[in-house]
């Protein structure tokens, strides 16, 4: 077998060591910032009441709106005030010191473990354009108010910090036109050959806090895969010596073995509707694309030649899925609909390989592992221009995943020797990395938007 055809089945049989403790989180370490950020104040939230809150839900917002590479939140210590809402925002004070934004906002303790959050977003620049315009979205708009946002609810304090998400969510949504995806969580694998049961799968927040371990193994976990509706994960595991493909719910832990054929079992994709996964199989031979019907429990066969076709993905509307193939002598990307008999059609030309593609869920991009010269990086297939953008800059880069909302992308790289989780702008502009705090992870997955 070429080297370049072993790298086909890298995801799928090489495993590589580090460690993660249940207690640990990840670290977001922004590497990359981008220096046009639009600047905005998240201002301490008052509180009322005895018993404070296990979590600083400021400090959260912030976070999430600077990891965005979208903007740039002012330090606490630079504040010239600390309002706790619209009508106490001096803005004369914050224009002087070019903020687009203020949030304000304050914490209510009705009951012990229970407090009313009430939050507003100030306009800054409200009534200094003619006809109160400003800008939304990159676009000058007719504003009707300086207040662009004023929510409150009760919230519990174990659902705060997910509602602290929320609150930048809103707020991301209102100030970009974009519909913010910090309320999400992300799958992953970490492994400790220093522990009995050293794989370990895990899921936590997007900012990697919380995190939870799902199932742990003897023997490798990868390739990781939410359903639609984000209660359910798809994944590859070796436990019973052979490569099998398991569902799982996240809430219950409930466990269903979908495929554990002879041979390769692999690459689960779950289709947009929920009803089916895309997967791998070497059943009849080589390596196979195949679907199967989630309720009838039946497997249909999608590609049929004697290369290895491998790593399958649904496009948004569930019509057509892409693979990597090397039926052309490297591997490079595919696509097929769905139900159709034409042939697969190959879509990436650039590069001596790419691999592990999938489509933005927007739909107007691929992401996908791109080699040239040797150097593994994630890159970016524009649709509508066929061009390619690389994205990152790590080393021997892989296992791409596409925030729900187009804008981010997240995925496993190598850095100092150890295998960390590392996240990257669309645009390529906003980096950083993601490093356990103790030890390597890999294999990352997007959920797609929680109800």
């Amino acid at each position: 077998m070429q080297v370049v055809l072993k790298r086909i089945l890298w995801l799928f049989i090489i495993v590589s060591s580090g460690s993660l403790w249940a207690d640990n989180v990840l670290e977001i370490r922004i590497t990359q910032g981008i220096e046009d950020a639009r600047p905005i104040a998240i201002v301490p939230f008052r509180f009322n009441g005895t018993n404070k809150p296990s979590q600083v839900v400021e400090r959260i917002i912030a976070a999430d709106l600077q990891r965005s590479g979208q903007f740039n939140p002012l330090p606490i210590s630079r504040m010239p005030e600390h309002p706790s809402s619209s009508s106490e925002v001096k803005v004369e004070k914050w224009r002087a010191l070019g903020i687009e934004a203020v949030v304000t906002g304050t914490i209510t303790e009705i009951s012990t473990g229970s407090y009313r959050v009430t939050y507003e977003l100030t306009d800054v620049f409200y009534g200094q354009n003619d006809g109160n315009m400003t800008v939304r979205g990159g676009h000058l708009v007719q504003s009707s108010s300086p207040i662009l946002l004023s929510r409150q609810a009760t919230v519990s304090d174990r659902s705060l910090r997910f509602y602290s998400h929320q609150i930048a969510d809103a707020i991301f949504q209102k100030l970009t036109g974009i519909r913010g995806a910090f309320a999400t969580r992300i799958a992953y694998v970490s492994i400790n050959h220093d522990e009995a049961r050293p794989y370990r799968l895990y899921v936590a927040d997007s900012d990697g806090y919380d995190p939870q371990v799902l199932m742990s193994s003897k023997e490798p976990i990868m390739a990781p895969n939410w359903s639609p509706d984000g209660r359910k994960l798809a994944y590859v595991s070796f436990e019973n010596g052979n490569s099998e493909i398991w569902m799982q719910d996240i809430y219950t832990s409930k466990r269903q073995s979908i495929s554990k054929f002879k041979g390769i079992n692999s690459a689960p994709s779950w289709s947009p509707d929920g009803k089916h996964l895309a997967l791998s199989l070497s059943k009849d031979g080589n390596s196979e694309i195949y679907t199967y019907d989630l309720q009838n429990k039946q497997f249909k066969r999608i590609t049929n030649h004697s290369s290895i076709d491998t790593e399958p993905s649904w496009s948004p509307d569930g019509k057509t899925l892409l693979f990597t193939s090397d039926r052309g002598g490297r591997p490079q990307i595919y696509t097929k609909p769905i139900d159709s008999f034409s042939r697969p059609k190959r879509i990436s030309w650039e590069g001596d390989y790419n691999a592990g593609a999938s489509y933005s869920p927007d739909g107007k991009s691929i992401v996908m592992v791109h080699r040239n010269q040797g150097v593994y990086h994630i890159a970016k297939l524009d649709l509508a221009s066929g061009y390619i953008d690389v994205l990152s800059d790590t080393f021997l880069d892989e296992s791409a995943s596409v925030s729900p909302n187009s804008s981010m992308v997240i995925y496993a790289a190598l850095h100092n020797d150890r295998q960390v989780l590392a996240a990257v702008s669309m645009d390529g502009r906003f980096k950083a990395r993601l490093p356990s705090t103790k030890g390597g992870v890999r294999a990352p997955a997007w959920s797609p938007y929680l109800k």
